[in-house]
């Protein structure tokens, strides 16, 4: 079974997008190829169990797997070393990034206090958008019981749109509620 977002995307995100920006070709549309959930744990370097934690919650958000990202180089002044674990990421693709995507727009930001809207300030230029939450709790898997520390993440959202005004049409129609200025 398809994902709910993928289905509207290819139902009728594709033909409106096709129509607002004039594409003559269906593979002009920009698409979603991936979503990119990272998390620095700086504390890492004192406490090793932090990481841990922080992959297993990362794990039960996206639904796949999460990895820890090492050190390149080690930075006496930080009492780091090379190949320490200081953080996690994970990747999405396909059906996975669909169904998080979703959840994300539907159920966890709407829990963001004071929610007035993401920022559009956050595109690279390439089109390719990059937002950071503050704290982990806002997703509803996350059981606030068990965190035993409060841990913001970048969510970075590639897409195949040549510009940034591609990708904010293509995100806005996806669901993502930007701030209006």
């Amino acid at each position: 079974m398809k994902p709910r977002l993928r289905e509207k995307f290819e139902g009728e995100l594709v033909a409106k997008l096709k129509e607002k920006h004039g594409y003559k070709n269906v593979m002009q549309i920009p698409r979603l190829t991936k979503i990119c959930l990272n998390q620095g744990i700086g504390a890492g370097v004192a406490d090793k169990k932090l990481v841990d934690n922080a992959v297993e919650e990362m794990s039960i958000i996206a639904g796949q797997k999460a990895v820890p990202t090492m050190s390149k180089k080690a930075i006496s002044n930080f009492k780091l070393r090379e190949e320490m674990a200081i953080g996690c990421r994970v990747t999405l693709r396909g059906d996975r990034m669909y169904e998080f995507l979703d959840r994300f727009v539907s159920i966890s930001l709407p829990r963001v206090r004071d929610f007035r809207g993401i920022s559009d300030k956050g595109f690279d230029g390439r089109g390719n958008y990059s937002m950071g939450v503050t704290e982990q709790i806002i997703f509803p898997e996350i059981d606030i019981d068990k965190v035993s520390k409060l841990n913001g993440m970048d969510i970075t959202f590639v897409t195949t749109a040549k510009t940034d005004v591609e990708c904010h049409s293509l995100l806005t129609e996806l669901g993502l509620p930007f701030t209006k200025n």
